[in-house]
C-alpha cells in the first residue's frame, strides 16, 4: 500500500511536471500573441488616424468645391438676369420701332391716296393697273370708296376683277 500510495504521489508529481511545462509554454505563446496583437491593434489606429485625416481633407476639398459652385451660379444668375433685361429692353424697342414704322407706312400711304385721289381717274387706273396687284391694292385699300369706283371702271376689266376679289379679302 504504502508503494502505491508512492507510486500515486511520484506519478502525480511527473503529471504535475508536464502540466506546468506546458502551462509555461501556454504563457509564452500568450505572450507573443499579445504581442501581435498589440502590432496590430497599433497598425489598426494608424490606419484609423489615417482614414480619419482622408476624411476631414475630403470634407474641406469638398466644402471649397460647393464654395466654388455656388459662387459661379452667383455669377451666372447675374448674367441671366442681366440677359433677361436685355432681351426685354430689344423687345420694347422692337416693339416701339413697329410702332413708328406702321405710322410711316400709314402717313406714307396718306399721302399716295390724297395723290390718287387727285389725280383723274383713267390716269389712275393706268398707274394702278401697271404695279404689283398688291401695292395697287394697299393703294386702293387708303382712298375713298367713291374714287376707288371711278379708278375701277376707268382700268382694264380684268385687272379690275382681280383687284375687286383682293378687295375683298
Amino acid at each position: 500500500m504504502k508503494l502505491l500510495l508512492l507510486l500515486t504521489i511520484i506519478y502525480s508529481n511527473i503529471f504535475a511536471l508536464q502540466t506546468s511545462d506546458r502551462l509555461f509554454e501556454c504563457t509564452e505563446i500568450f505572450k507573443e500573441r499579445k504581442s501581435e496583437l498589440l502590432v496590430e491593434l497599433e497598425r489598426i489606429d494608424e490606419q484609423k488616424q489615417a482614414l480619419s485625416a482622408l476624411k476631414t481633407a475630403t470634407e474641406e476639398l469638398l466644402k471649397q468645391k460647393e464654395s466654388q459652385l455656388s459662387l459661379k451660379e452667383d455669377a451666372v444668375n447675374e448674367k441671366l438676369t442681366e440677359a433677361t433685361k436685355k432681351e426685354a429692353s430689344i423687345k420694347k424697342m422692337l416693339a416701339k420701332n413697329e410702332a413708328t414704322l406702321k405710322n410711316l407706312k400709314s402717313t406714307k400711304m396718306s399721302k399716295i391716296a390724297q395723290t390718287f385721289s387727285k389725280m383723274k381717274a383713267a390716269s389712275a387706273s393706268n398707274i394702278l393697273s401697271e404695279m404689283p396687284s398688291h401695292d395697287a391694292i394697299t393703294i386702293l385699300q387708303a382712298l375713298k370708296p367713291k374714287v376707288v369706283g371711278k379708278i375701277l371702271t376707268k382700268m382694264d376689266a380684268k385687272k379690275a376683277s382681280e383687284l375687286t376679289q383682293l378687295l375683298n379679302k
